[in-house]
This record gives structure tokens, C-alpha cells and sequence, in this order.
């Protein structure tokens, strides 16, 4: 199970008369084996920027990204594919391709993985985890919108990585099926999984009492242990 370190990164951004604009700003940032971390702010603090930058999707422009005490902007060929296995990723947009079925999306990116052979045990499992078992045979449009960020999900937990990275997960979802979703990341996290996850819904953050980071205009200005939402000391 990987630890995870960044220390005073830094993302920049370009606006339209040329000036910088600092996504994130001189974060350092450790998270342990093991973790559940909700990441706050509001919009534009710098949430999915942070994220992206964990996973090792974008590269900062100051500071490095370690796992395991390795800067992983050094990674490349078999390192990278290992990298992209360490992350489970749920990003805001749905990425599921919309002309294929869910078993047919989850085997693909359970191939991408590498599980050649396996691919279609792991997508029947990973459905089964998000209490989707039936829905294999659907194309996406035929799914509710809470049916598919579970599938997000289920494709995420493919190949049982060690850490899940997850960008608003639960937005525009009912109560019910936000509440399914977090026993389940609970249960996950108690059997090791580490979890970071980006999120405004703040009663379900005060309900679990895990880990706060709070971001403001991406800067890290709160991380509270066993937190609620808002907390910054």
C-alpha cells in the first residue's frame, strides 16, 4: 500500500491576457496507507487540480509528487503503467463510452490494466461490489444518473487498486444512494483501501468524521483529523 507525499507543488495556469494564475500553490500534502481523506473547498479552490496531480494525470510546474518516496514525474514505460494501477480514478465527467455496453466499458478498462484473461470476472465483481449486478448487458443512457457514477465507480475498483481518487462522486445523487456509496467506500477504506475524495456534501463529510483537507483558492488552509466540513484548525 503506497504513501503519498507532495510537497510545495504547484500548478499554473496560463489566463487570457498571459497571466499566471495558480491552480494550487506550495502544497504539502502527505497522505498515509490506509487514509479517508474528504478534500473541501469550494468551486475552483483547486479540488480536481489536486487530484489530477496525485494520479499523476497532470505534472506540477513546482514541486514533486512522491509515492512510495519515488518523484513520479520520473516514471515512465512499465513505471507508468504500474503508477496507473496504484489509482482508481472517478473523474467529474463520466467517461463511460456511450455505443457500449457497462460490461463491455468495465472489461475495457480492465484490460487497459492488464487483466487479459480476467477482464470480464473482474467487471461481474466490480458491479457486484457497487450493487449493480444486473446492469451488464445496459448502454449507459439506459442507466439513472446514481446507476452510473456507480458504474464510475465500479470501473474504478477493476483492478482492486490501492487507492481510489474520486472527484464529486455523489453529486446531483439522492440521499439513499449517496449514503449506499459511502457505507460501501467505508467498507473499502476498512479493509485498506486509501480514499481521497473531493466533495461538497457536507452532512455525509460531519456524518464519517474522517479526515478534512480544506482547500481555498488552492491553498491548503485546513487538515483536520476526524474533521467536519468548514474545519480549518
Amino acid at each position: 500500500m503506497p504513501e503519498i507525499h507532495m510537497e510545495k507543488v504547484s500548478k499554473i495556469y496560463k489566463t487570457e491576457d498571459k497571466r499566471k494564475h495558480y491552480a494550487v500553490r506550495d502544497l504539502d500534502f502527505t497522505v498515509q496507507q490506509g487514509d479517508f481523506v474528504f478534500l473541501i473547498g469550494s468551486s475552483g479552490a483547486g479540488k480536481t487540480t489536486m487530484l489530477k496531480l496525485i494520479g499523476g494525470e497532470i505534472a506540477p510546474d513546482e514541486g514533486s509528487v512522491f509515492v512510495d518516496n519515488a518523484n513520479i514525474a520520473r516514471f515512465f514505460g512499465p513505471w507508468r503503467v504500474r503508477l496507473t494501477r496504484t489509482f482508481g480514478i472517478v473523474s467529474q465527467q463520466s467517461i463511460l463510452i456511450r455505443k457500449r455496453t457497462i460490461m463491455e466499458n468495465l472489461m475495457v478498462a480492465a484490460r487497459a490494466s492488464g487483466m487479459q484473461r480476467k477482464s470480464k470476472a473482474a467487471a461481474e465483481k466490480a458491479l457486484g461490489l457497487v450493487g449493480l449486478p444486473k446492469v451488464g448487458e445496459c448502454f449507459p443512457a439506459q442507466l439513472s444518473i446514481g446507476e452510473a457514477r456507480r458504474v464510475e465507480l465500479a470501473r474504478a475498483l477493476i483492478s482492486s487498486p490501492p487507492v481510489l481518487l474520486l472527484d464529486e462522486l455523489t453529486a446531483n445523487l439522492d440521499d439513499d444512494t449517496i449514503w449506499d456509496i459511502m457505507h460501501l467506500l467505508n467498507e473499502l477504506n476498512s479493509r485498506g483501501t486509501t480514499i481521497i475524495m473531493a466533495t461538497h456534501a457536507s452532512q455525509y463529510v460531519n456524518i464519517m468524521r474522517r479526515r478534512v483537507v480544506t482547500l481555498v483558492d488552492g491553498k491548503l488552509a485546513g487538515d483536520v483529523q476526524h474533521g467536519k466540513y468548514g474545519d480549518i484548525v
